[in-house]
């Protein structure tokens, strides 16, 4: 694992492989390695992948407890301006799909493609009131657990019931990692963020990709984000949930390459 400084902040990342760049954004959960192990190891091949820690996660810094989702964005564009990495797609998944949207609205001209898996607009923007005000109050109140705790509050709404065991468990390990403070942030960020004014301006090729059994970000949320971006693509995962890049690694590449070899890469 590599690290950069972006901003003050230190930012741990791993990179793999050569072609043109792909940049992997985890969620609210997780760290490159945990939530994007298996991109990083069968995309290799045709792209240079690149996933990091967002600040507040893994080996990465924690960031100021004001950051909200245009700091994160800010950060990620300079990130990726640090790595060199000139106008690559950009994956987001859940908490990561609303920074890769933000990043859209703030530097524009930074990314090639989105790819906005188990994403939302924000939870503002997705969400009902009533459901937004219960997940902050749970993420908060959760955010001061103790790490065995903290894992057992947040798995269960992350996989669907038919997940292989194993992949749970190896993610269970990453989560158990968490920060409090990035959590908090990220928790903070995405309850304040309604990202749907920008969703019609969207004018890169976007795929949006979700697993039909998934409860963080159901499927009506990821059929809202195609339905308001300009000729965007939807595929689903059937029987995947929140987490699908873990749980169903080898669909949600295969959805990432015949999207992505559609656009001429």
């Amino acid at each position: 694992m590599d690290e950069v400084e972006v901003a003050g902040l230190r930012i741990a990342y791993e990179r793999a492989g050569h072609g043109p760049p792909l940049v992997l954004v985890h969620g609210l959960v997780g760290d490159a390695r945990g939530t994007w192990g298996h991109q990083l190891e069968a995309l290799s091949d045709d792209f240079t992948v690149v996933a990091w820690d967002g600040p507040g996660t893994g080996r990465s810094a924690d960031p100021p407890d004001w950051f909200r989702l245009p700091q994160f964005a800010d950060c990620l564009a300079g990130f990726v301006a640090a790595l060199g990495l000139r106008r690559p797609h950009v994956a987001g998944l859940s908490f990561g799909g609303a920074m890769a949207l933000e990043l859209y609205r703030r530097h524009p001209a930074v990314l090639r493609t989105l790819i906005l898996a188990s994403a939302y607009a924000g939870w503002a923007g997705s969400l009902a009131p009533e459901a937004l005000a219960d997940r902050l109050r749970f993420c908060l109140e959760v955010a001061d657990l103790p790490p065995d705790d903290f894992v057992e509050s947040m798995l269960p709404s992350m996989f669907s019931k038919s997940a292989p065991p194993e992949q749970v468990a190896a993610f269970a390990v990453t989560v158990r990692k968490f920060h409090p403070v990035g959590f908090r942030a990220m928790a903070l960020a995405s309850a304040e963020a309604d990202l749907r004014p920008v969703l019609g301006l969207v004018s890169v090729p976007t795929l949006v990709l979700c697993g039909d059994r998934d409860t963080r970000a159901p499927l009506p949320v990821a059929e809202a984000l195609h339905a308001a971006i300009p000729g965007s693509q939807l595929a689903v995962l059937d029987d995947v949930g929140h987490v699908s890049a873990v749980e169903a690694p080898e669909r949600f590449n295969a959805a990432i390459r015949a999207f992505l070899g559609g656009t001429g890469h």
